[in-house]
């Protein structure tokens, strides 16, 4: 059984004493920022100059480039895309990097595969909220907040998990549960669930539940509804009080077309894919496909983007989404805030 810590595991003072910079101010870094200011904590952002130095500056922050936000800091919080990052950290970061700084990420991608190599003078630890950051800052805006995982790759200082559950605790974690883990575990999991399941697995099942009904004859505003729309009302039940708590609420039929036919569209086939995009996974294969795609411009990456965009159900759900006027209150994704 793991180890749950909450805010009363964790001592917030130990960062309030601390010059903390956030590098990046997507929407990880504007969750992270604002939840630790809100905390009580001492935060500049790093960023290059460009739309997200005028969004930070705008919210009120100090903000600098990443190297003069590193000169200094205590703790430097790498909040970048994964594949800028490496570039980032070598140029600005660890030039500036004071001996016994914190050095913290929220997704274990470059330490895992070795893209970042700090030196041994460096404490380095991970805080990753389990959930997009857009929700990070909501939920922590509702006195609530987001599930955390910390883990410590390098602890010089003797004090690294006090710092890494201060920090958890400062954008929220602490609220939620806060879990230890590995660098290791966390990304190799992170990258399959984001893949099978969260985020590959979902879009594709919808789409193609979408385009058998359209191919069929229906008409793709009920297909939408049907395979998109009530998408999240089930995953509430499911958020709630796990598969089962959904299917106490479905009806009859719902749950039994659910017991005979969800085992044939994810079946022993499915089960043999997804073992070998975790083996590609474990072996580094992804992270290699992935690094060389972003080294020669994302070709494959913005065709395939482009390609989901254009895809009809995101016409007729744009489409219906515009009647339904309530949806656009407190908005999860401000893309003029992050």
């Amino acid at each position: 059984m793991v180890t749950v810590y909450y805010e009363k595991d964790a001592k917030l003072d130990i960062l309030k004493k601390k010059k903390i910079a956030i590098i990046g101010y997507g929407s990880q870094g504007h969750a992270h920022a604002n939840n630790l200011r809100d905390s009580g904590m001492d935060v500049t952002v790093g960023v290059r100059q460009g739309g997200s130095w005028e969004k930070a500056k705008k919210a009120g922050f100090q903000v600098k480039t990443p190297a003069d936000a590193a000169k200094g800091a205590d703790l430097v919080m790498m909040l970048l895309p994964d594949e800028t990052m490496a570039g980032t950290y070598r140029e600005e970061i660890a030039p500036n990097l004071k001996k016994g700084a914190y050095l913290a990420f929220a997704h274990g991608f470059n330490i895992h595969f070795g893209q970042i190599v700090p030196g041994a003078e460096i404490n380095v630890f991970m805080a990753a909220p389990k959930g997009p950051g857009h929700l990070v800052r909501s939920e922590y805006e509702k006195g609530s907040g987001v599930p955390c995982l910390i883990a410590v790759q390098q602890d010089p200082s003797g004090d690294t998990k006090k710092v890494a559950l201060a920090y958890a605790a400062g954008i929220g974690g602490g609220r939620a549960g806060i879990i230890e883990t590995s660098f290791r575990e966390e990304t190799e999991t992170d990258l399959f669930g984001e893949q099978v399941v969260l985020c590959g697995g979902l879009t594709s099942l919808i789409q193609a539940g979408f385009e058998t009904l359209v191919e069929a004859g229906y008409t793709p505003e009920m297909a939408y509804f049907e395979c998109l729309h009530e998408v999240k009302l089930i995953v509430d039940l499911i958020y709630e009080g796990g598969i089962s708590n959904m299917r106490y609420s479905i009806s009859n039929t719902a749950q039994y077309g659910d017991l005979t036919r969800g085992p044939r569209i994810v079946d022993g086939r499915t089960k043999d894919e997804m073992k070998k995009i975790l083996n590609e996974i474990q072996t580094g294969e992804f992270a290699r496909e992935w690094l060389l795609e972003c080294s020669v411009g994302k070709p494959v990456f913005n065709a395939l983007t482009r390609r989901g965009e254009e895809h009809s159900i995101e016409e007729v759900g744009k489409r219906l989404r515009s009647m339904m006027p309530w949806m656009k209150k407190k908005k999860l994704v401000d893309r003029s805030k992050a």
